[in-house]
């Protein structure tokens, strides 16, 4: 059984990568659906390697350091560090992709 502080952390990681996913989805769709990307690192790696692949690559390193700080759970920092990242993702990633998304006119 995990310890109550660290349900809390494991909690927060399992969160974070949901939103990985979400991110990594959204993308995809928005691109499928004429949108562009607004980061010009991720925009070079689109432009190398095609969109599905720069996306996986991109979300794997994020997983991967969020697997780190998961292994550095006992730190002080972790549980601000994953609130921190749950809320950037959530409203520069998720609600901004989530409000072109519901734009696009399907036919």
């Amino acid at each position: 059984m995990i310890p109550r502080g660290e349900r809390a952390v494991l909690a927060l990681v399992l969160a974070n990568i949901l939103l990985q996913v979400i991110d990594g989805v959204a993308t995809f769709a928005g691109l499928r659906a004429g949108f562009t990307e607004g980061n010009p690192l991720l925009g070079w790696a689109f432009a190398q390697l095609g969109a599905g692949p720069a996306l996986f690559l991109f979300k794997l390193e994020a997983i991967g350091a969020l697997a780190v700080v998961w292994r550095l759970r006992t730190s002080p920092l972790a549980i601000p560090a994953l609130v921190f990242s749950a809320a950037l993702y959530t409203a520069f990633s998720a609600l901004p992709w989530a409000a072109a998304l519901a734009s696009v006119q399907y036919m």
